[in-house]
């Protein structure tokens, strides 16, 4: 088996007395379009800084193609970051900021021109070789800041929140756009977000971050239909969480009890453990046809269009404390107030250490 593009190492680092990341060890393969997805302080941008160089682990080595470049300064590691703000020399036409690398490094006039060219075509801006950053949209911006980082032909580029000055539609669109382009260079993405959707509309390998450390990580489609725990299984999308207790596991199924009564799962759990059951909203199934498991009923307390699909907040009625978020076909005439029998397939429901 080859080695890794990037082999991360047992890394910790502290600000202070603070702990920002907690033994951080990640693989990243050559061609490979990694997200590191978590919520403020869960330690993801540190990680890509450290990558990066601007900031130098307080434990843990850094392995780029072999090499150990933990205290390799940027300019001297074979990384390129594209951060939020893109960055770019306003009094520079958008031309030359593309080449700026490329003269950093030396390379003649002709050479610059010709390959920052390419970079522009690249990212359907080759007509904005003259033109000054102010002349340009957000979302055109953010393309010259990526052919930027691109022109130098770095093993790995890393993205810190590269979409968040966008508004959604040119959000979207620009997502569509890095994966084309990721796949047409076939250099090696890191790309940091706190974006759920986004996350999944572009990894290839997606890493769940918490608290200073990777909770989980895996291809998107994974993470999301069988998250390995609890948070991950809140963050990657939205839950229903219902607290139990394994019984006895036969044939690969196990029994677990519940508020709402017994549920037999395929799964396994030692007896007596703290479990949660997670189920995503589109396996909720409100009235109409049923699933093999009954969760009893609940009262409806907020309907709300989202186009293709309604989401749909209801309160058991057997366990206050609990509340379904489902997913109902945009058709459906579901309304606050209504009593729903709920329901939904025991091979849908995943199994949780509590």
């Amino acid at each position: 088996m080859s080695a890794p593009l990037v082999d991360i190492r047992n890394v910790s680092h502290r600000f202070g007395h603070l702990p920002v990341l907690k033994n951080v060890s990640l693989a990243i393969e050559p061609g490979s379009y990694t997200i590191l997805l978590g919520p403020s302080g869960s330690g993801k941008t540190t990680l890509l800084s450290i990558l990066g160089g601007f900031v130098t682990p307080s434990e843990g080595k850094v392995f780029i193609r072999g090499a150990d470049c933990t205290a390799v300064p940027p300019a001297k590691r074979p990384t390129t970051t594209v951060f939020q703000d893109y960055a770019l020399f306003p009094h520079m036409s958008v031309g030359k900021n593309v080449g700026f690398g490329l003269r950093m490094q030396g390379v003649d006039g002709a050479t610059r021109t010709a390959k920052a060219r390419e970079a522009l075509a690249l990212v359907g801006l080759a007509d904005s070789f003259d033109k000054k950053p102010h002349q340009l949209s957000g979302g055109q911006r953010q393309r010259v800041a990526l052919a930027r980082a691109l022109v130098i032909e770095p093993a790995v580029l890393l993205l810190d929140e590269p979409l968040g000055a966008l508004d959604l539609k040119l959000r979207r669109q620009m997502q569509d756009e890095l994966k084309a382009i990721q796949k047409r260079v076939g250099t090696a993405f890191v790309h940091v977000t706190h974006d759920q959707e986004e996350a999944m509309a572009l990894a290839g390998h997606c890493v769940v971050m918490n608290d200073g450390r990777i909770e989980d990580e895996g291809p998107p489609e994974r993470v999301y239909a069988r998250p390995k725990t609890r948070f991950s299984a809140t963050f990657m999308g939205e839950s229903t969480i219902l607290a139990g207790k394994a019984g006895e596991t036969q044939d690969g199924r196990v029994a677990v009890a519940t508020r709402l009564g017994p549920i037999s799962l395929p799964g396994t759990a030692p007896a007596g453990a703290a479990v949660a059951l997670a189920i995503r909203p589109e396996h909720l199934i409100l009235a109409g046809a049923k699933g093999d498991v009954a969760l009893g009923t609940a009262r409806v307390s907020d309907v709300v269009f989202q186009g293709s699909f309604k989401r749909v907040l209801a309160t058991s009625a057997q366990d206050p404390a609990l509340q379904f978020i489902a997913k109902a076909p945009a058709p459906a005439t579901v309304q606050a107030g209504d009593t729903v029998a709920v329901s939904c397939d025991a091979q849908d429901i995943i199994l949780l250490a509590d």
